[in-house]
């Protein structure tokens, strides 16, 4: 589906312009080639790459009369395939939010151009959180991960995986490689591509090394414990974009977040640190995919509470600034009112605003001297 935007400019084929205002377009295209590939026999096994998830293992379970079948997946290297297609549909999804959504919102709120910004990154990332949270959470509720807190070490390494978690990290990791292109479709100020290659790096090393490492359990319930945090954090800053005045979820997603730090390491110190140190199978096995070696988990240990704390440390200069912003609203509001309470003391006994040093000049006075 394409998406094409309003413009009266005409720029040339080809050049940066062009390709910013019609890359949903030539995305679509793209997508669309391998979508027909799927209609002909000689292309239709490459195809199947791109679209489909891969490396697929049917087990049967010979109890009862009833032989039950059912297919779980692993991980190799055909994924880059697929990872890269639903990158091409992550920025197809992003411009029709944006053009049909964010824009309208943006031409009635007349928003000024930081402000626009904000609210587009925030519009585009709460929808990604929100349905990246409530799938995750469907995920978790079937498998009784959140019943069996035990499951997310026992029986390491977990190389088989149902079907919805693999396409779920799929799908995740798409996202976060499909932000790299739209820091130039989205024409991304100088000064914010360093704070958006941070975040999306931190985003793509965790979710990746969760995938390859075997962590995959443990990775979807910090994801999704994450992004409860963040799509609370966005849609309270989307409110605060309309109304000034409604800065409520601020405070409530305040909370919540140094809760989710602490959650967060404490469930990667539980499954890591304690967990897969008193596991059975421990040494190096890349046949098995078990990388339970004590120098890995102390990386994983260790970059988990890097990432933690630099995130604590973003958000204790986020809260500084915000009060202090607030600290100077207050300052100015109190100015206005002293000067205003000086002035009608000082009205009485003086002119245009000046004291009046001669009491005697007053009607009272010169009654006085005239009786």
């Amino acid at each position: 589906m394409g998406i094409r935007k309003k413009t009266n400019k005409n720029p040339p084929v080809l050049s940066h312009e062009f390709i910013i205002q019609n890359h949903a377009d030539i995305v679509s295209c793209v997508a669309m080639v391998f979508l027909l590939g799927l209609m002909f026999e000689v292309t239709s096994k490459v195809a199947v790459l791109f679209i489909t998830v891969q490396y697929n293992v049917t087990i049967s379970t010979n109890e009862g009369p009833d032989d039950n079948a059912f297919n779980l997946f692993h991980y190799g290297i055909k994924d880059l395939a697929t990872i890269f297609f639903y990158m091409l549909v992550a920025i197809i999804i992003s411009a029709i939010i944006q053009e049909y959504v964010l824009d309208k919102i943006n031409r009635k709120m007349h928003f000024s151009k930081t402000k626009h910004s904000k609210f587009n990154e925030s519009g585009q990332l709460s929808a990604f959180y929100l349905f990246s949270f409530g799938w995750g959470s469907s995920i978790l509720l079937s498998e009784n991960f959140l019943s069996n807190p035990v499951s997310l070490w026992e029986g390491y390494p977990h190389t088989l995986m149902p079907f919805q978690m693999k396409f779920y990290f799929i799908c995740q990791l798409g996202y976060w490689l499909h932000a790299l292109p739209e820091l130039y479709f989205q024409k991304t100020k100088k000064e914010d591509i360093p704070r958006q290659l941070v975040y999306i790096s931190l985003y793509l090393v965790h979710i990746a090394g969760a995938y390859i490492l075997n962590l995959n359990r443990l990775g979807l319930v910090l994801l999704v414990l994450h992004y409860f945090v963040e799509v609370l954090f966005h849609v309270s800053r989307l409110i605060y974009f309309s109304n000034e005045k409604r800065q409520t979820g601020f405070t409530i997603w305040a909370v919540l977040f140094v809760l989710g730090r602490l959650l967060t390491l404490s469930l990667s110190v539980l499954t890591v640190g304690f967990g897969l140190a008193n596991a059975e199978q421990q040494g190096l096995d890349m046949a098995t995919g078990n990388f339970n070696v004590l120098f890995l988990r102390i990386t994983i240990l260790a970059a988990i509470c890097i990432t933690q704390a630099f995130m604590m440390w973003k958000f204790i200069n986020f809260q500084l600034r915000r009060w202090r912003e607030h600290a100077s609203v207050q300052n100015l509001k109190k100015k206005p009112a002293a000067s205003k309470s000086k002035s009608k003391k000082e009205k009485p006994n003086g002119v245009n605003g000046s004291a009046n040093s001669n009491g005697a000049d007053s009607p009272r006075a010169r009654k006085e001297k005239s009786s």
